[in-house]
């Protein structure tokens, strides 16, 4: 039976196959993904704005200019299709539905028509409209938290109420209580009616003896009580005794002679004085005075630590004074002054990690402990002790090595002294000083990486190895200057 192949679809706009990859479906019709746009305007196009008409595709606009109702109503070609009769256009006036009343006690308080559940807001029992719930006296609107219920059975916002209901006499305004008042909405009429300080004399009710505010002697009530060492003050008199700083519960501090300070005075007046204190524990003084005021303000007097003297063994091993906790540095045991804890030799001032203990009782800085203590001898260097690997040192006159000790049969070839452990390099066939550790040749330093025994007992470096033991002849270079890798 003779091969035959499935038939593809034909696009309606290309006329070639259409695969399953690349199709767009509409009115029963396959299309290319880039047939799949408007005839007219060439718009691309999707299921939710194709129309298809005779295997020819529109947007909905150019369906509607081409093949849409014509004439009078449908603007040109029916750009909508429109069926409204112009009802809306007339002009006749209409009144108002007025919604029917509620039965007496059923309805909203305020204007007695029925409240249905999806606009209602309850307030003593009763429902009101959303639009109806506000102040009755200055029309605020109201929610569940900002409204007050009146005796009269009306609903305020909270300054009206305190107004028309709030309580009265000293401390309350006279007509209005500013307790209540967490929304006040009249700023000028706060300033109006707000007392001013001057006009509350503290001091026109006396207390007995001890019962009173301390500062004033007054009676304190409860609305304007604040406590200190189980003391009543008044709100107003609760003052810094030297600074008249208005005080509260976390910056007063208690004096010794019953009085209230900030925290500056009572540092000034009662805080800890002497030396590591700068005239007064200015430390104390964390509000409102920096460091940098007080270090511009502070005269500098150079600290004496001998002034006070210790007993033998027991001050500081520097200067023999007696070493207080606020100034005190620890090292093997003893005691040092913050100012005598520093290098024995260059006077750098120390501190636990960079300090170290010498073998004569003394204290030092690293470097100069490795000057003094540290190991010495080749590799070691003399000053600094910390040696750089990096960099390569030639003598500059190389009969100027100065070896003690006694020569031996087993030295190092180059010299012929013992060598030791500390300081033996070893090759193929000797053992070798770490100075005397170079080519024959050039004198270059060398180590096992560069190292070359010659056949002579000798080191050379790769270079000269090269030249004088390695392959001659042409294409080497004089000397096998081609192999040199050095």
């Amino acid at each position: 039976m003779p091969f035959v192949p499935v038939e593809t679809p034909k696009c309606p706009a290309c006329g070639k196959s259409v695969y399953a990859a690349e199709e767009r479906v509409a009115g029963g019709y396959k299309f290319h993904k880039t047939c799949f746009k408007c005839s007219m305007c060439n718009k691309a196009l999707d299921s939710t704005n194709c129309t298809e008409h005779e295997k020819e595709l529109f947007c909905k606009n150019c369906h509607g200019r081409k093949y849409g109702p014509k004439g009078y109503g449908f603007g040109g070609g029916a750009g909508c299709l429109s069926t409204d009769t112009g009802a809306h256009l007339n002009r006749d006036f209409v009144p108002p539905k007025i919604p029917p009343k509620a039965p007496d006690g059923l309805g909203c308080p305020r204007c007695g028509i029925y409240v249905y559940a999806a606009e209602q807001m309850l307030a003593r029992g009763k429902g009101y409209h959303r639009r109806c719930f506000k102040c009755v006296q200055c029309n605020k609107t109201l929610d569940s938290t900002l409204h007050c219920d009146g005796p009269d059975k009306d609903i305020y916002c909270r300054g009206c109420y305190a107004q028309k209901f709030g309580a009265r006499g000293y401390g309350h305004i006279g007509i209005s209580s500013l307790g209540l008042m967490s929304d006040i909405k009249d700023c000028e009429w706060q300033s109006d009616m707000a007392p001013k300080s001057s006009a509350i004399n503290v001091e026109q009710i006396q207390a007995p003896i001890g019962e009173g505010c301390p500062r004033c002697g007054g009676v304190v009530f409860a609305a304007e009580q604040v406590l200190s060492k189980g003391r009543p003050w008044h709100r107003k008199c609760f003052k810094c005794r030297d600074c008249t700083k208005t005080l509260d519960s976390i910056i007063a501090c208690d004096g010794p002679d019953n009085e209230v300070y900030c925290k500056t005075c009572y540092g000034k007046k009662w805080g800890p004085h002497g030396y590591g204190f700068a005239c007064g524990s200015s430390f104390l003084q964390t509000d409102g005075i920096t460091e940098d005021n007080l270090a511009s303000e502070r005269p500098f007097v150079a600290p004496d630590t001998t002034s006070i003297m210790a007993p033998d063994g027991e001050g500081c091993p520097r200067c023999g004074g007696a070493v207080f906790a606020a100034e005190l540095q620890l090292s093997k045991g003893k005691m040092y002054h913050r100012k005598c804890f520093k290098c024995e030799r260059c006077t750098r001032p120390l501190d636990s990690v960079l300090a170290c203990d010498g073998p004569d009782d003394k204290i030092y800085c690293k470097l100069c402990y490795a000057k003094l203590f540290g190991p010495k001898g080749v590799g070691y260097g003399h000053t600094p002790t910390l040696v750089s690997t990096n960099y390569e040192y030639t003598p500059s006159c190389w009969g100027t090595i100065d070896r003690n000790g006694q020569k031996s049969e087993n030295g190092c070839p180059r010299c012929g002294f013992m060598v030791f452990a500390a300081e033996q390099v070893k090759s193929a066939k000797n053992v070798w000083h770490k100075l005397c550790f170079y080519c024959m040749e050039c004198r270059k330093y060398l180590d096992s990486t560069n190292l070359n025994d010659g056949p002579d007992g000798g080191i050379y470096c790769r270079s000269c190895y090269g030249k004088f033991y390695g392959p001659k002849g042409v294409g080497y270079g004089i000397g096998a200057g081609t192999l040199t890798m050095a």
